[in-house]
């Protein structure tokens, strides 16, 4: 079989040499499972200087890559029957398993296109067929994200893993997260192998391992749990009646928590441990996080669904001490379930003391990270009450939430 044909457009071709020294990888290339080949645009310029940039027309800071010697470049590689030419930028669509399974099994050759410097000409883009990122941050130059491509193509060629059915389970292959793995000692500092795995019973490790994989995406991941549960009954889809002419595509929630300050009782907000100057906690039968439950209540309320009280009942003994972060996933799930992504959220927490200004930037970020959103469209304020009222008198702590949902 000819080998997979890799070509990049690259400045800086030596950032390409460390691929030899990745395993199997390196190995694929080296047997001739697939090839690389590199392509400097400096190689196509004639004057002195090998100039491949220049300013922007209408001005601004910067240099831009010029569109003549990236097609000379482009223009001077071989092609194979079965080719795409793939732009690695910011600007592209997010990089996901399917393509690279995509571009292994459907193509013979991919041209990956490297930006640099400030920009590149937009013309540059009627070379590509399609626009990659692997992320919502900018590089100095799209060499590694060229590499993330390369090695997520090459490892799924036949012949570069030696076990090839370790492709088939792994992370996003079939829209799950992989199932946990153990290897000796069967003991470890306390941690024990699950039993089913030292049983033998290849037909009950199996069913465990898909149980694993469920149970972990649903946690970890709930945007991609909500995808493939889909796929396995689109009956959960939401639906919409025909006769609706008109429909609601955003909701407004708001919710508003407080808890009594009281001692012997940790100090939780935003999901952080705080210490009160008088060694105060808050009570409740959860780890009675005001900031977090208010959020929950707000997007509850904003699809009609009640109250966290509701969900996470207080006389229920299992939610004793529970940690709200693990619950405001349980509900950004349920919102998902039901069709709607969150689009902002605003709250601010009202207390006297302790003064949360240095952490309300990490509460943002764990706030946005649990529910799976940029820290922008997550706002947590602090105020005090002016001594006035149950937050005044620190007597307890309150918080007021507002969220915009937005229809799938």
């Amino acid at each position: 079989m000819a080998p997979y044909r890799l070509d990049v457009i690259s400045l800086s071709p030596r950032a390409f040499l460390s691929l030899d020294q990745l395993g199997v990888i390196g190995r694929a290339f080296e047997s001739g499972i697939a090839e690389i080949h590199i392509h400097n645009p400096r190689d196509f310029v004639k004057d002195r200087y090998r100039q491949v940039d220049d300013h922007p027309y209408g001005g601004g800071p910067g240099m831009v890559l010029m569109p003549e010697p990236v097609f000379q470049a482009f223009e001077s590689i071989p092609r194979k029957e079965k080719t795409r030419t793939v732009l690695l930028t910011p600007q592209g669509c997010d990089l996901r398993q399917t393509d690279l399974q995509r571009w292994s099994a459907d193509y013979d050759q991919l041209v990956l296109i490297c930006g640099q410097y400030e920009g590149f000409d937009e013309r540059i883009r009627t070379l590509v067929d399609e626009e990659v990122s692997i992320g919502d941050f900018v590089l100095t130059g799209g060499e590694i994200p060229a590499m993330v491509l390369i090695n997520g193509i090459v490892r799924l060629l036949p012949g570069t893993v030696g076990c090839s059915e370790s492709l088939l389970n792994e992370s996003h292959s079939s829209g799950l997260l992989e199932h946990p793995h153990y290897t000796r000692p069967a003991e470890f500092r306390g941690i024990v192998v699950p039993d089913v795995l030292r049983s033998g019973n290849h037909q009950a490790i199996a069913s465990w391992r898909q149980a694993q994989r469920v149970i972990r995406t649903k946690l970890r991941r709930p945007d991609l749990y909500i995808r493939w549960h889909a796929k396995q009954d689109p009956s959960l889809l939401p639906t919409i009646d025909a006769s609706v002419k008109e429909i609601v595509s955003f909701r407004v929630g708001i919710g508003y928590d407080i808890h009594r300050l009281v001692s012997g009782r940790p100090l939780i907000i935003g999901g952080i441990a705080l210490d009160h100057p008088d060694g105060l906690g808050l009570d409740g039968h959860s780890d009675a996080d005001v900031l977090v439950h208010s959020i929950m209540d707000a997007l509850l309320g904003a699809l009609a669904l009640g109250d966290i009280g509701k969900y996470f009942p207080p006389e229920d003994p299992k939610w004793k001490g529970a940690d709200s972060m693990l619950l405001l996933s349980e509900v950004i799930l349920l919102v998902l379930n039901k069709g709607w992504k969150v689009v902002n959220v605003d709250a601010v927490v009202v207390a006297e003391r302790p003064k949360l200004k240095p952490y309300i930037d990490l509460m943002r970020t764990n706030l946005a990270e649990r529910m799976k959103l940029e820290s922008s469209v997550v706002c947590v304020k602090a105020t005090t009450n002016e001594k006035l009222g149950p937050e005044g008198r620190e007597e307890g702590i309150s918080c007021q939430a507002v969220v915009l949902l937005h229809k799938l």
